[in-house]
């Protein structure tokens, strides 16, 4: 797959410190790291490690205390927090390890929820809805609650909330943190199928299994870029 030469994403000295009870912990220090349209990134590393809030940095839920962060080209520092939301809304597709589904909604309405806060029309919106229910495999699952489910299947649904949009870059903070063996490697299999067809992943796992199948892992300890790798596939 051919890769962009403009990074989609750039950090620059980015660090973050969390201050509580006069303790300064510094989570991140120094991060440089570019991300290209196209490409399949995993950060991996022991927990506390930082890898929670790089992703939470990189998909606009925190700021860094210092450094600089360039998305599509655009500095991250000077937007408005309703700027913000609006990225996080149209240009980001999060995949969380609690799935993060409501439980009154159908599989059809939590897919559609985000579209509907963009003011999207309900004919465009129905379209990008079943279309990306069938690209998980749970289209015939549309009128069921999360709680008529399996995990694996919980999980499916919130990569195609995910995915709906057609964001720029989708961010999956431990995908298949609940998930048993084989939903997980279903997951894994599911987020390779959507990285063939062009999609741009950002990954957090513990799991080198599943951090082997990107197409560069970036390994973190203690706040740290100690290492990165190119995979074998890439």
């Amino acid at each position: 797959m051919a890769k962009s030469d403009q990074p989609l994403i750039r950090l620059e000295g980015v660090t973050k410190v969390f201050y509580t009870d006069e303790v300064e912990t510094h989570a991140l220090s120094g991060i440089e790291l570019e991300i290209r349209s196209g490409e399949y990134v995993s950060i991996a590393g022991p927990s506390g490690c930082g890898k929670s809030t790089l992703l939470s940095i990189l998909g606009l839920l925190d700021s860094p205390s210092n450094g600089s962060y360039s998305l599509n080209g655009k500095p991250v520092e000077k937007l408005s927090l309703p700027e913000r939301a609006r990225i996080r809304n149209q240009e980001i597709g999060f995949i969380f390890q609690s799935f993060n589904l409501i439980g009154d909604l159908t599989v059809y309405e939590n897919v559609e929820l985000p579209l509907t806060y963009r003011g999207m029309p309900a004919s465009e919106r129905r379209k990008l809805v079943n279309e990306a229910l069938e690209k998980v495999g749970m289209g015939h699952r549309a009128k069921h609650l999360p709680s008529q489910l399996s995990g694996g299947q919980q999980q499916r649904v919130a990569v195609a909330r995910a995915i709906a949009g057609q964001p720029l870059i989708l961010m999956a903070d431990e995908p298949t943190g609940n998930l048993d063996s084989k939903n997980g490697e279903a997951v894994m299999e599911l987020l390779r199928d959507l990285h063939r067809g062009g999609a741009t992943i950002c990954m957090v796992t513990h799991d080198q299994r599943f951090a082997r199948h990107a197409d560069r892992t970036i390994h973190l300890f203690d706040g740290r870029i100690v290492e990165e790798r190119m995979s074998v596939n890439a």
